[in-house]
């Protein structure tokens, strides 16, 4: 595909200008930080009429220029820095140089074309989230900047990658805190069902239009991996396993068996489908229903596991809920623990940014004390390079794993 989608909103003679308030501190704009909160900008009356996804010239207290932003007047980041340059045009020629720069990590990363192609911020495409799927790829426009603009997105994505078949997923919180409805679906090409996908030695089944978030959780990649070096001859449990991600790379790696528990019928489905595909059906079951209630009932049938594995989704989505969270956290990995055969292994995950390693292993540590285990920490985790950490923004450091060994 060749032809340019034009620019919805062209730079302008001038563009509108926003401002720091006073004593608003400019200097971590300046190092790289790419948000402005609704507390740290002037909003008067022309400032809150701008459109969602409106482009201004952003300048701090004293009138120096910091660079273009992207406004959204409602949302608690009022402003996402997108170009150091006020005067750059944010068109498909712009959107293609960033794409170009996110392949080029990514295609000297895997061999395949299996992974996240975009990670937002850290990839300068602030609040766009794209994942690929060999000849497919799923968007995420989180930001109501990307929202006006996703047919520049789409045209600049399928020219640079080829991809024909592209999905528009709209779920997930971030959208709603830009204001932005949940209004997905396909945007180009055809699918036909599920598409499998080759990772760790594994098959996997994503479902693009009806799955969880883009379908495949890339980020855990790295984990799975090393978590498949434990699973040999292993009886393997996977907790809140959606499609199966630890449990069918435990298979792959020669595991005697895996069950995956799920509170979701149509994710273990899809985790059955790609047990068949790798023809790993026979030594994988599922069980569905709550995941502390699953593992309590385990416990009380004495099921033991030499690898256990308890990957949930964010308890402490942000700040607010940390303390709830870390409980959660604490619980689940005394459930976990009380199942882990002796000289076992218990993986722990947390996919919230809220709660940063210091206290999540904190938290988990004190479950795996309180079912009277003691553990040796032999790694720590972090998410897949495709999914890269924006050196000033903590929250796109999310994802971490303990790899605990258990005694006693």
């Amino acid at each position: 595909m060749s032809e340019h989608i034009s620019d919805p909103d062209p730079a302008p003679v001038k563009r509108p200008v926003v401002r720091l308030r006073p004593k608003t501190d400019a200097r971590r704009l300046r190092f790289g930080f790419p948000w402005v909160y609704d507390n740290e900008l002037v909003t008067d009356r022309r400032t809150k009429a701008l459109v969602p996804g409106s482009l201004a010239q952003l300048e701090d207290s004293e009138r120096q220029v910091l660079g273009l932003v992207a406004i959204t007047p409602g949302s608690k980041i009022i402003a996402r820095m997108l170009d150091k340059d006020p005067d750059a045009e944010i068109d498909q020629a712009w959107i293609a140089a960033r794409l170009r720069r996110a392949l080029a990590l990514r295609e000297r990363l895997y061999e395949t074309p299996y992974y996240r192609l975009v990670h937002a911020e850290a990839d300068g495409l602030p609040g766009v989230v794209i994942d690929r799927f060999g000849d497919a790829a799923v968007i995420q426009p989180n930001a109501a900047w990307a929202e006006a603009r996703i047919d520049l997105i789409l045209a600049a994505l399928r020219e640079e990658t080829g991809v024909s078949t592209v999905v528009k997923n709209a779920s997930g919180r971030a959208r709603a805190l830009e204001g932005l409805d949940d209004a997905g679906g396909l945007l180009c090409g055809t699918l036909d069902g599920p598409i499998p996908v080759p990772m760790n030695g594994a098959s996997y089944m994503a479902d693009l239009l009806g799955g969880q978030k883009t379908g495949l959780f890339y980020d855990q990649r790295d984990n799975h991996a090393f978590a498949a070096r434990l699973a040999a001859d292993a009886r393997v449990l996977d907790v809140f396993a959606h499609v199966g991600g630890f449990g069918l790379a435990a298979l792959a790696a020669g595991a005697q068996s895996a069950l995956a528990v799920d509170g979701s019928a149509d994710a273990l489905a899809l985790a059955e489908a790609g047990a068949a595909h790798m023809g790993a059906a026979e030594r994988f079951a599922t069980r569905k229903g709550d995941a502390f209630a699953q593992m309590s009932a385990l416990a009380e049938e004495g099921a033991q596991f030499d690898l256990v594995i308890c990957d949930p989704p964010a308890f402490a989505p942000q700040k607010a809920a940390l303390e709830a969270g870390l409980r959660a956290y604490e619980k689940t990995a005394r459930l976990g623990s009380k199942l882990v055969a002796p000289g076992g292994y218990l993986v722990l995950c947390s996919c919230s940014h809220a709660a940063e390693i210091e206290k999540f292993r904190a938290a988990s540590l004190r479950g795996v004390g309180r079912a009277g285990r003691a553990a040796q920490i032999i790694r720590t985790g972090y998410a897949s390079p495709d999914h890269p950490q924006h050196a000033q923004l903590a929250e796109s450091g999310y994802l971490k794993a303990l790899f605990l060994r258990l005694d006693g």
